[in-house]
């Protein structure tokens, strides 16, 4: 099976639509989202209707929590803050409806999938390999995929040996097959890694290869959309810059 696994949407509705174009061009099985479908851009209820009608597994990330009430958001920043409670005002009710039951972990072909990690589902970034190596230690599943810290990469270990992991651009190709694996598609609607394409990955499960991928998209219209919600211009700002 091939599956398509996107992560942190953040309401980019531009960004959204090029994935899953490229992803149905790409010819994949089944959708896999690891949650933050709202939060920081100008879209968010065609990003939620997107969410539920194109992907095959949905889970819930903080920004989605937060913006049903299943989170406090003290902790988020004074950016985030806004954006969030913005969107709550902005959703409809179904919208509201359907993100509220979802949950920060699930399990697809043996494959663990996370919103923040095997250790902590909906708050923990995965960004050092002595993080990874924990949370290898306490996952389930020898590979895992997590989303939430807008970063494509990955971190694996084998024989023993403590994780190693790297970032990963657009072609980079891993043989899953054998070892212990922590990836990250990156993001779908803020990348944070310097490259300003929206980011995702494919996974092979027949064959093991995990491919990351980038989809061009109308970065300006997102921007304009951030703009007309009066939200943050540093939030529209950083979109060009993939940071």
């Amino acid at each position: 099976m091939l599956a398509a696994v996107l992560s942190d949407i953040h309401a980019n509705r531009q960004a959204f639509e090029a994935v899953l174009a490229d992803a149905r061009s790409a010819a994949v099985d089944e959708i896999w989202c690891l949650g933050d479908i709202v939060g920081y851009g100008g879209d968010p209820e065609a990003c939620v209707q997107l969410a539920l009608t194109e992907c095959d597994l949905l889970l819930g990330g903080n920004h989605d929590l937060a913006v049903v009430g299943r989170l406090s958001i003290d902790d988020f920043s004074p950016r985030a803050r806004e954006s969030t409670q913005w969107t709550a005002r902005t959703l409809s009710p179904a919208a509201i409806a359907a993100l509220t039951p979802l949950e920060s972990l699930a399990e697809r072909e043996a494959i663990g999938l996370y919103h923040g990690s095997p250790r902590h589902p909906v708050w923990e970034y995965v960004i050092t390999a002595a993080l990874a190596d924990l949370c290898l230690d306490s996952a389930a599943q020898r590979v895992c995929v997590v989303g939430h810290s807008h970063v494509a990469g990955a971190f694996s270990r084998s024989n023993g040996r403590p994780a190693t992991g790297a970032v990963r651009r657009a072609g980079d190709v891993n043989d899953l097959s054998t070892g212990e694996w922590l990836l990250n598609p990156g993001s779908v609607g803020q990348p944070r890694d310097g490259d300003p394409r929206a980011a995702w990955m494919t996974i092979d499960t027949s064959t093991g290869a995990a491919t990351w991928r980038r989809s061009d998209y109308d970065i300006a219209t997102a921007q304009a959309a951030i703009r007309a919600a009066d939200l943050p211009d540093s939030l529209a700002e950083r979109l060009q810059y993939g940071q």
